[in-house]
Parts: C-alpha cells; structure tokens; sequence
C-alpha cells in the first residue's frame, strides 16, 4: 500500500487502459496536498476506489485504499472472527506502519462504522472524517441497529452473507453492473452485528463532513445528525450509493473542496 505520486497524464493513461472507466475529465482545480485513506464499505474492497484514486491523485494528493480483512482481494482470509473490531485494527495499522498524519479518513456506507472506531484509537493522526453515505454510529451501536437488511441469527453454517445486486447500490451501467459482480464478496456476519465500543468522545471532537449519496433511511438519518453537529454537508444526489464507481469525478470534486 505504497503512495504513489503520479502526473495527470499518467492518471489518464491509467483509466484509459482499464476498459470498463469511462475516463473523466479532470479539473484544473487545484488545493494543498492532503493525504486521504478511502475506506470501503460492505461486500466491497479496496477496487471499488479505482476511478476516483487516480484523480486525487493527480490533484497532488497522496490516497491509500486498503482492503478489509476477509473482503476483496482479501477474501481468502473470510472467517467466522472476522468483527467490526478487526476492521477497525486493519484501518489502525495502516495510519501507524505508514506513519501517516494530517489525514482525511473518508468511510463510505458501512466504512463509518469503521472510521469512527479508528477515529478513537488514532485520533492524533486524522484531521477530518468524511462520512460518504454513511452511517455516523453512536457508541454501543452495531451497523444492524441503522441498516433495514435483515439478518438470521449466526450459526455454524450461516456465519457471512453474499452481496446483493449491484443495482442496489445504485449502479445501472451494464459494463458497471458486471465488473462489480466479479468483485463483489461474502461479509461476515459479526462485522455487522458487533456494537462499536468506544473509549471516549473523541471522534466528534475531529472535524466532520457527510456526503449524502442516497435516499437509503440510515444515511438520511446519519445525515440529519451530522448536520446537527455541525458537520459541514455536501449531497450528490444523482450519484445512488455507489458514488465512488457511478459519479468519480463529482465527487472527486467534492473530496477536494473538503480537503
């Protein structure tokens, strides 16, 4: 997970050479380097960040996008132990062993989860969260008490859950819809029912940013507490949860204007 440092050409040649990017235009706009850490959500992986690295990148940022334990490239590594807790670690290790500081940790959908929990272990290495439809848990609260998918009760047999379609998280383009099916995983249960256990109050004392990408209950929600705390708040509406793979450019735009 080494930062790369590319030019804006390089970042067209790369999207280019994938046949499945629709290559955006990238704008001239122009911000001081931030260091971002885009941590995914459910069933995904670190792919699911691959039109939207390349941009910030070329924007002069430096962007990591690692892969939770049992999930993506790291789904030979699936079991039964794999938590919340473990998602929350991975995050952790990848601020300490690369000595990061001054960071922009953005989780999307049920990646809030996991950067809040980091947000209290790491706290004196992130500037900013950035919740991108999101859920914005509170502690003792589990991705189960904000999500309407239901779940039967972990068994020996019935321990992960596959994902659903990628239409259900907004994404229509066919070439879209089949690259997400071969990469898409199996989520471990516990991840989803096991409660955030916090040490104190510190991830309200980062400051904050929600943007709202759906119409999903527990992101609008999210939302309207995240406004109440006075996080500042951006909508990309058209975009349906999935914006990182439906709208790259829009909200590479927005990422930036945060930073």
């Amino acid at each position: 997970m080494s930062a790369m440092r590319i030019s804006r050409r390089q970042a067209v040649v790369g999207l280019a050479a994938a046949p499945f990017v629709r290559v955006p235009h990238i704008d001239a706009l122009r911000v001081a380097p931030a260091t971002f850490v885009l941590v995914h959500g459910a069933w995904h992986g670190g792919w699911c960040w691959t039109r939207v690295s390349p941009l910030l990148r070329a924007a002069g940022h430096t962007v990591f996008t690692p892969t939770l334990t049992g999930l993506g490239e790291r789904s030979h590594l699936l079991n039964r132990d794999i938590g919340l807790d473990t998602h929350i670690t991975d995050i952790v290790q990848v601020l300490e062993y690369e000595d990061l500081g001054n960071v922009v940790l953005v989780g999307h959908s049920y990646g809030g989860m996991v950067i809040t929990g980091v947000a209290d272990k790491a706290s004196g290495r992130i500037s900013q969260l950035v919740y991108l439809d999101a859920m914005l848990p509170e502690p003792g609260t589990a991705t189960t008490d904000y999500s309407q998918r239901k779940l039967a009760p972990i068994t020996e047999d019935s321990w992960h859950d596959a994902a659903g379609m990628p239409q259900e998280y907004g994404v229509t383009d066919e070439r879209d819809v089949a690259w997400m099916k071969k990469r898409l995983t199996d989520m471990p249960r516990r991840c989803l029912t096991q409660s955030l256990q916090l040490a104190g109050e510190t991830s309200r004392q980062i400051r904050g940013a929600y943007i709202l990408c759906s119409t999903r209950p527990f992101a609008a929600e999210a939302a309207g507490r995240a406004k109440r705390r006075g996080y500042r708040y951006r909508e990309l509406l058209t975009a349906g949860h999935d914006a990182m793979i439906t709208q790259p450019r829009e909200l590479t735009k927005i990422l930036n204007e945060l930073a």
